[in-house]
């Protein structure tokens, strides 16, 4: 696989704040890469540094096999931060057309608009746009010239379930195309619809990177639900929570503790074990991640 992105052995620090340490990850052509991280993790300062737009304090990044801060290698890519400032005054085809005029090879302005959703609004001022418009602006723009490699920074933040679907389309329809996409969320299902490949950042770290289902495999839980009164206590129980009369025990050995339930004489019924969600695991990485450190 070729690589388009590396970041080898990266520290990036602002003042005594350590942002990423020692971090290193490939981003190969052709993927989608799910980045996930709670907030302070060091997602937007990774995106900063293959587009550029920082250093690293020690250790290297690459894009394109030359430097992020060549313009030549940035030609390349197309990136949405997690804020834009737009002109208001400027109507929605014009920002259109003077974003895809810094590039060589564009895309065409009906396609980059009907992609995002976006072909009703061309002729309205930005100033007129709603919050979700506007975001989706952002994130088309990323695209305009046509680019190998995107960065996407909480590219749905704000919108509405259909404008985020929407999104979701343009982005699986870039990649399926052959474009490579990393892109960092909150929205952990959002994750789940899109990625290949999910990599687990904290205290500016890689905790995990693998498949969905791997991240989920590496952290071990699991999910046992039940219908029941009072429980005894029960091994490598993690968690709980009750609704609507039916328990829910997060553990990491749920053959050991259904055993235990059941020598424990307690009635129950209903008995359900399924797999975490990406958020459970996530949650799980970080809280191991915090604990070790």
């Amino acid at each position: 696989m070729t690589v388009l992105a590396r970041a080898h052995e990266v520290t990036r620090r602002y003042g005594q704040v350590l942002a990423l340490d020692r971090l290193s990850l490939d981003i190969g052509a052709g993927e989608l890469v799910g980045l996930l991280g709670p907030n302070g993790a060091g997602k937007s300062t990774l995106i900063n540094l293959f587009a550029g737009l920082r250093r690293p304090t020690s250790g290297t990044v690459e894009l394109f096999g030359g430097s992020p801060l060549d313009p030549v290698m940035r030609r390349g890519i197309g990136v949405t931060p997690q804020e834009t400032g737009l002109p208001e005054s400027l109507r929605v085809k014009e920002i259109v057309d003077f974003v895809s005029a810094h590039f060589r090879e564009r895309a065409g302005r009906k396609e980059l608009l009907a992609r995002f959703g976006l072909d009703d609004l061309a002729g309205r001022q930005v100033g007129g746009l709603s919050g979700g418009q506007r975001r989706r602006l952002a994130v088309a723009l990323a695209f305009a010239g046509r680019p190998r490699l995107v960065f996407l920074d909480e590219p749905t933040t704000g919108l509405d379930v259909e404008a985020r679907h929407a999104l979701w389309d343009g982005i699986r329809s870039f990649h399926e195309d052959g474009g490579t996409v990393l892109l960092t969320s909150h929205y952990l299902e959002e994750i789940e619809a899109l990625a290949q490949r999910v990599v687990v950042i904290g205290s500016g770290r890689v905790l995990a990177d693998d498949t969905v289902r791997a991240v989920r495999d590496l952290v071990g839980v699991r999910r046992v639900s039940l219908v029941a009164g009072d429980l005894p206590e029960l091994p490598g129980v993690l968690g709980s929570e009750r609704v609507d009369g039916r328990t829910t025990l997060v553990t990491t050995d749920p053959d050991r503790l259904v055993v235990e339930l059941v020598r424990s004489g307690t009635p129950f019924s209903g008995l359900e074990i399924r797999p975490t969600t990406l958020e459970e695991a996530f949650l799980a990485l970080t809280t191991k991640e915090s604990a070790h450190v």
